[in-house]
Parts: structure tokens; sequence; C-alpha cells
């Protein structure tokens, strides 16, 4: 058993040093080449271009990766711990789509342009909060919730609301379709201070409360019937967690837009690496999906310079090439 917790302490530390190495190769790499022996000195003058490049550019886009990263890793451990399915991501259940909506009807009926581009998230977490309120509602029969038609609900949701954007799409100018599809397309370009403090926030905090449930997703894992046999109130439970991972998900789109794989495909790879126990997994998965995250942004920012691929893009095809290498292994080994 202690060997088992020492591998779990090594494993959460070499996590931990994987992403501050990428964070300071991150600070140090873009358009503009910065020696990392220049920093502290950058940062004593408190002058200069360089100055303004690592603290309203790098360093911003660096805390906002760590956390939206991290959060949509956590938030894809959860969910595929409530619904028993290594398919279910943050985006499985409407949440995107909802926000996706969201963003599109503000750049429609041009309410950024009056407010400004504040109005973007405010939209966009609306409509993922109006999502996860009909998901909820619609899965909630005879005071309990069904996860396996919450599953579904999501599903048709996200169509529904992908359709209705699409719809946006098809009757609004092309210089709106070119905001809507940059949004979607994922960006952690974001210079809201606020928001960036907001979502590291609601990370780290999300982070703090789903530790407390760690027994509890142990022991949903066996379903809800030996749950319940175990003292778990499992209605309870999956109404707290789905709330956490709703809430997270819909701060994060909200945010960076949309950005997949993250939830997906980390969760996995932590799994496969040092098992299914939530009490090591959902802090192995933040960690990881923050150097995930950061790693991709470097990729992004780096691979067309000076020039910038939006981070949705890398994610997609670095989450996708992965995923498949770990399901031919997974085919390998079954033959």
């Amino acid at each position: 058993m202690k060997r088992k917790y020492y591998k779990w302490g090594g494993f959460l530390i070499l996590l931990l040093m994987l992403v501050m190495l990428a964070a300071i190769f991150s600070i140090s790499s873009g358009e503009l080449k910065i020696k990392l022996f220049d920093i502290p000195g950058i940062f004593r003058t408190n002058t200069g271009i360089e100055y303004s490049i690592l603290t309203k550019i790098r360093l911003p886009r660096i805390l906002l990766a760590f956390a939206v990263g991290g959060a949509l890793s956590l938030t894809g451990a959860i969910l595929q711990g409530i619904y028993r399915n290594p398919l279910v991501e943050p985006y499985t259940l409407g949440i995107s789509g909802g926000a996706a909506l969201g963003v599109a009807l503000v750049i429609v009926l041009g309410v950024y342009l009056e407010r400004g581009a504040f109005m973007l998230p405010v939209g966009g977490f609306t409509g993922a909060s109006l999502s996860l309120i009909l998901v909820y509602l619609l899965s909630f029969r005879r005071g309990n919730v069904n996860i396996n038609r919450m599953l579904l609900i999501g599903v048709m949701v996200s169509f529904v609301a992908s359709a209705s954007m699409m719809f946006l799409m098809a009757v609004t100018t092309s210089e709106n379709i070119h905001s809507i599809i940059f949004w979607i397309m994922g960006s952690l370009d974001e210079p809201n201070t606020t928001l960036i403090r907001i979502t590291i926030i609601a990370s780290l905090s999300g982070l703090l409360i789903s530790i407390f449930f760690a027994r509890p997703l142990n022991a949903l894992r066996l379903g809800e019937n030996k749950a319940r046999n175990l003292g778990i109130n499992s209605n309870k439970t999956i109404r707290i967690l789905f709330l956490i991972a709703s809430l997270l998900t819909g701060i994060c789109v909200s945010v960076a837009g949309v950005i997949g794989f993250v939830g997906l495909i980390i969760p996995h790879i932590i799994r496969s690496l040092m098992g299914s126990d939530y009490r090591f997994l959902l802090l192995g998965s933040f960690l990881g999906g923050s150097f995930f995250l950061i790693v991709c942004d470097i990729l992004a920012r780096t691979i067309i310079a000076p020039n910038e691929l939006p981070i949705g893009v890398i994610t997609g095809i670095v989450g996708g090439v992965v995923f498949i290498i770990m399901l031919s292994k997974v085919k390998v080994a079954g033959n």
C-alpha cells in the first residue's frame, strides 16, 4: 500500500515538474525570442517591449492554459466516472453547443459592438448555463436523475444548438461568420485579466471540491446500486459533480472557446498509467491537462510564426493522433 502511495506521489511530482518546465519554455518562446537568463532582469526593469510581452501576453496565456487545460481534463475525469463511459467528455452534454450558440447570438445581434467584447464570454456562459438547466430538467424523473437519459438528452441538445448556430451563420454577414468561426476554433489570447482570474479561481475551486468526492466516485465505478449499498448517496453525488463539471466547462468555453480532446484524452492517459483510483486520478488529470494545453499553445504560436494557429486545431490533431495510437495498442493487447 505504501509503495502505491509513493508511486502516486512520484508521478504527481513529475507532472508538476512537467507543467513548470512547459511554462518556462512557453514564456521564452514566440516570435520574439527571450532568453531565460534575461527574464529576471526584464522584470526588474519594469519597462520595455519585452516586459510588456511577458506581462501582457505570455504570462496571461500560460495562466489561462493552466486553468482551462486543468479544468477541462478534470471535468472529463469526473464525467467519465459518473457515466462509467470512457468516451464521455465535457462537450458531450451540449454545454459547448449552448455556449457557441450564445456567442453566435451576441455576435449576430451586434451586442458586443455596443457593450464591449466582454459580452462574448457573458453570452457563452449564459448559453452554457441554459443548456445545463435544460439537460438537467429533462433528465429529472420521479425524484431521480437518469444518467443514461441525461447523456442522450445532452447529445440531442448539442445537435440542436449546433444546427441553430448554423442557421444564424447562414443569415448573417460574412464578417460575423468570420468572428463566430474564429471563436469556435478556440483561443487563449484573452486580454481581460478579470476573466483570467475568474477562470483560475473556478478551476482550482472545482479541483478542491471534487477531491472530497474521490471516494464516492470510486464507489460509482461499481454501479449506482452497489454505491448505495456502500453508504453513498449516489443521486446527490451525481447532481453535485454534474453541476461542478458543467460550470467548469461553461466557464472554460465562454473564455477560451471550444477546445476539444483535452477532457477526453488526458484522463485516458493518466488512467492507463496510474490506474482508476480517483484519489489520484482527479489531481493527475488536472496537472496532465494543464501540461497538455500549455504545450499545445506553444505549438500554436510557433509552428507558422509570426502567424498563430487556433489552439483547438492543435488539440484536435494531437489528441486525435494520440487517441488512435492508444486504441491501436489496446487492440494489439486484446489480440
